[in-house]
């Protein structure tokens, strides 16, 4: 069966700021740009079926530098749309909102966008597995998106059966990659939050070597190790 490969885009200035970036077109800063780059030597060792992206630059940058082939924009995989919370750090929000909490309230509306709910969010995640199905569900190779947190967190909670709101259990760093399989016909947590390289949050050093079993390499040993 194929599996599903979620990818995180790199870091960018309202990332490390911790702002909710969701219609704002912010670039990947120079880190991001080298913490997606140093996605491809392990990605490029996959047999990939298919790679989705959302439409925003950081997300369609990351794709390109990883070196993912063909990628197409998919406006279903764009971020949970923060309405008037745009730009606001979490912790800004719970000033005013001191119950606050996005997966289970969402947001109220902006001036220009509506903002989002949890169940608005889960019912897009719903179309994305809907297209992907007939190559999760077949051994063709290994489906990737590329995405933003939030939302490839709903995405990951939808694939397994849960409640969009299970998403706030699944923490996802920036230029990180997560790998859903199956076992016995159900899809289950592979991986989960993989980082290469440097460390993603700023002003960490580098972090240790590790690990990371990737499915249907075309050469190399098992397990990949950098």
């Amino acid at each position: 069966m194929g599996d599903l490969l979620l990818v995180r885009h790199g870091e960018t200035e309202w990332t490390v700021n911790r702002r909710h970036t969701s219609i704002t077109d912010v670039p990947l800063t120079p880190r991001g740009e080298q913490q997606a780059l140093q996605l491809a030597l392990p990605l490029q060792a996959l047999d990939i079926a298919r790679v989705l992206t959302s439409p925003r630059i950081r997300a369609t940058h990351t794709a390109q530098l990883a070196g993912l082939p063909d990628p197409q924009t998919c406006d279903d995989l764009r971020e949970w749309d923060y309405g008037a919370y745009e730009g606001l750090r979490t912790a800004d929000i719970l000033r005013r909102r001191p119950e606050w909490s996005l997966w289970r309230d969402g947001v109220p509306p902006g001036n220009d966008h509506p903002g989002e709910r949890p169940e608005d969010v889960g019912a897009r995640a719903d179309r994305v597995l809907a297209l992907l199905h007939r190559y999760l569900d077949t051994a063709v190779g290994t489906v990737v998106v590329v995405g933003h947190g939030h939302f490839l967190r709903a995405l990951a909670a939808r694939r397994l059966g849960l409640p969009t709101a299970a998403g706030s259990l699944f923490r996802l760093d920036t230029a990180t990659v997560s790998r859903l399989s199956l076992e016995h016909g159900r899809p289950v947590i592979a991986q989960w939050n993989q980082k290469y390289g440097q460390l993603t949050n700023a002003g960490q050093g580098e972090e240790d070597q590790c690990t990371l079993t990737l499915p249907r390499q075309r050469k190399g040993p098992e397990p990949w190790t950098f």
